[in-house]
């Protein structure tokens, strides 16, 4: 009990001390990137991307660390003004509700020290956050509905296949116009309770990850201790997930849930950000047969970008398992998922999105292949699955 009573001091004191200080030391320590912008590629490069209609990326976490996203920061990988240097149509926007302090990549355990307490905390979050998953989530939720509206006309928070024909149309006439949609990294978020998931959909969500750093309710993580499938929570769940039409995302999922969830689902899935163990061989990426099954499932596999996802130097590298993936099952499947502000070191923020464009383009890549991979292919997928 005095230890627990402790911990409620120490937290009371991060929250005093650290609102609009701690979270942004936090972030500068977590999330930095390894070469500072402007960045310069060739002018074919330059041009290429300037012809691109629709550019697209599968995961960021930027919710977490209470920046304003409508302003542009000097910190972290993404917000709008950014998005709008780089052109890019659309990020999805995943909620981070519970992370264990390390992140080991090989096992956690569901009871490790939560890194995102003392994160809400030092945010000056309401009390009702501190110790509620889906509490945290539906914060994120609207947070990122808040950054929309503020922005007017000028984005678009994407919950319909209508909501994504507007931005579309909207960006032939002004490419100021972004868009936005919402994930969850993690089902844990979800509390072991089913109503929370249409709580989570109402909110705007649509694309959930069953497992993130650590086994929870829906069965084993990638970098859990269990390696199990999924459970009967778990199964309940995928189902709804498909009635309602939300993405099951299979980022961090054990190889049993791959297994399971490619058995059960009776929609297409996304692979948010990963590698290919063809390049880097470690338990988080996709072996080329869950690659097989994820593109005969109709699937999408977005890409990373840091060292631990594609190895180093992480620019070859990206660019070599987005070949992976086209040269085994076809360009179609393939998509950037970079986990921008995911608490990794990345090699450049979004703005550097060119210096992929011309990777592929050195890679023997046609332009039509570049369209699909930095956006094309997120965009029909979208068209064919969203509701």
């Amino acid at each position: 009990m005095k230890k627990f009573i402790l911990f409620l001091v120490i937290l009371f004191v991060v929250y005093l001390i650290g609102i609009n200080t701690v979270p942004q030391y936090i972030e500068a320590e977590r999330n930095p990137v390894k070469a500072a912008g402007p960045y310069q590629v060739s002018p074919e490069a330059q041009a290429i991307y300037a012809r691109l209609d629709f550019i697209s990326d599968l995961h960021c976490d930027a919710l977490l660390w209470g920046r304003n996203l409508n302003k542009r920061g000097n910190q972290g990988h993404v917000d709008f003004p950014r998005m709008r240097e780089a052109n890019v149509a659309l990020e999805m926007f995943t909620i981070v509700s519970k992370s264990p302090a390390g992140q080991n990549m090989q096992s956690n355990s569901e009871d490790a020290f939560d890194n995102i307490t003392p994160l809400t905390i030092a945010k000056g979050e309401s009390p009702w956050n501190w110790f509620s998953l889906i509490n945290r989530t539906l914060s994120q939720s609207e947070a990122l509905k808040n950054f929309v509206e503020n922005e007017g006309e000028k984005a678009i928070f994407v919950r319909s296949k209508a909501d994504l024909e507007k931005l579309i149309e909207a960006r032939k006439k002004d490419k100021e116009v972004i868009g936005a949609m919402l994930g969850i990294e993690g089902g844990h978020a979800l509390e072991g309770t089913l109503e929370n998931l249409d709580k989570v959909y109402a909110a705007g969500v649509r694309m959930v990850g069953p497992t993130h750093f650590f086994d929870n309710e829906f069965g084993g993580s990638a970098h859990g201790q269990s390696g199990e499938g999924l459970t009967d929570f778990g199964k309940k769940v995928i189902a709804r997930m498909n009635e309602l039409g939300i993405f099951i995302d299979l980022a961090h999922a054990s190889p049993a849930i791959v297994e399971d969830i490619l058995r059960l689902s009776s929609k297409p899935v996304i692979v948010s950000h990963t590698g290919v163990r063809a390049v880097l061989d470690s338990q988080r990426n996709l072996s080329d047969e869950q690659i097989q099954k994820i593109a005969a499932n109709g699937g999408i596999i977005g890409i990373a970008f840091f060292d631990m996802a594609v190895g180093m130097p992480e620019l070859p590298n990206i660019i070599a398992s987005i070949k992976h993936v086209r040269d085994l099952v076809g360009v179609e499947f393939v998509a950037l998922g970079s986990d921008y502000d995911g608490s990794v070191a990345v090699p450049f923020d979004i703005t550097g999105l060119p210096l992929i464009v011309e990777g592929l383009l050195n890679a023997g890549f046609t332009e039509e292949e570049i369209k699909a991979v930095m956006g094309e292919n997120v965009k029909r997928f979208l068209l064919e699955n969203l509701n």
